[in-house]
């Protein structure tokens, strides 16, 4: 079905007001759907799925067929573009993403041409769910943000210091420059690829973007970003794109909305909305902000939660997400609840 300008989502991004809001999710498609656990059998291991179109834009629409939530995001994950930068990705059941540690620029794949070709399976589930998704609802896609990527590329996996980026930064700031640099094009590119392929709109996710000194947020988080949005939006400037820098200080927050362009902020759990509504209502879109664990706990918890995010963010345009992704263990009974509570609204 081709895309259409009726979708909720899309006229928030745009800075209308919907009541009751947009709702989706992070993570949406994932482990606590029985229907994704018999696909990621058969495929038989999560980057198989991933970079297999059908079985990728099969994940996508699954949890738009249960909850009708009125955006799918692309079923993919962030190391696609190392992958396509030449790391060879391996994934391990809870423990994550392992690739060898990068520490010079000069190794990294630089062609256009292969990043499209190595990126091509994703470009393809796109145009497989663009085809089959109702056109009241919104297609997303996204990526990893040059600092996030970054440090996993340098450690050769996930770390809760991400020591080595840091190092490398701190050490050699032109080099490491450099090297956001190259990441930050592939994303620039990757995401112009996802927007040609039938997605509406684009995140940027920059997953440990919190714990830097404020010089280092605005060096290695605020301006990839903005050079990444500046080179999107050369090539489509009708792209909307949200920025989510997770567990930036509040001072951060402010500066990325300043400073980079985005559309719309997705906020982590810890933001107060209070703040957030007063800083940035009808300016930029607001996303998110529920605790991904009052998700899990279901019942009044879980209803006193929606409401104070409904009561927080009525007259500004809004977008109710989480403040980070479904977890695994999560009763769908509970996105049945959250997803009738916010359609509900008034």
């Amino acid at each position: 079905m081709k895309r259409t300008d009726n979708a909720k989502l899309l006229n928030v991004l745009g800075g209308g007001v919907e009541r009751p809001p947009p709702i989706w999710l992070m993570r949406q498609a994932g482990r606590y759907l029985p229907e994704y656990r018999a696909l990621r059998e058969k495929a038989g291991s999560f980057w198989t799925m991933a970079m297999t179109p059908e079985h990728a834009a099969e994940a996508t629409l699954q949890p738009i067929v249960r909850f009708g939530l009125d955006a799918a995001i692309l079923f993919s994950d962030i190391m696609v573009v190392p992958y396509a930068l030449g790391s060879e990705v391996s994934y391990e059941e809870g423990v994550g993403p392992s690739l060898a540690p990068v520490g010079e620029v000069g190794t990294l794949e630089r062609d256009e041409r292969v990043w499209s070709r190595k990126l091509a399976p994703v470009y393809e589930a796109l145009r497989l769910v663009r085809a089959r998704l109702d056109g009241s609802r919104a297609l997303l896609g996204f990526a990893g943000a040059p600092w996030t990527l970054a440090t996993y590329m340098a450690e050769g996996r996930g770390s809760q210091d991400q020591r080595a980026a840091k190092l490398w930064g701190y050490r050699d700031p032109k080099g490491f420059a450099a090297f956001l640099d190259v990441i930050g094009n592939c994303v620039a590119q990757h995401l112009i690829g996802q927007l040609g392929a039938g997605a509406d709109a684009v995140q940027l996710f920059d997953s440990w973007a919190s714990g830097l000194p404020e010089s280092c947020f605005a060096s290695w988080v605020v301006e990839p970003t903005k050079r990444i949005v500046d080179e999107v939006r050369r090539s489509r400037p009708e792209a909307k794109i949200i920025g989510f820098p997770r567990g930036a200080t509040l001072k951060g927050y402010e500066a990325f909305v300043e400073q980079t362009g985005v559309d719309a902020l997705s906020l982590d759990t810890a933001v107060p909305l209070s703040w957030a509504t007063q800083i940035f209502g009808g300016k930029v879109t607001i996303q998110g902000n529920l605790d991904p664990i009052a998700l899990l706990a279901g019942g009044d918890a879980l209803k006193k939660a929606v409401a104070h995010v409904l009561d927080a963010t009525k007259g500004i345009p809004h977008i109710f997400n989480l403040g980070h992704g479904v977890l695994p263990e999560t009763p769908m009974e509970h996105v049945a609840q959250l997803v009738e509570q916010v359609r509900s609204d008034r």
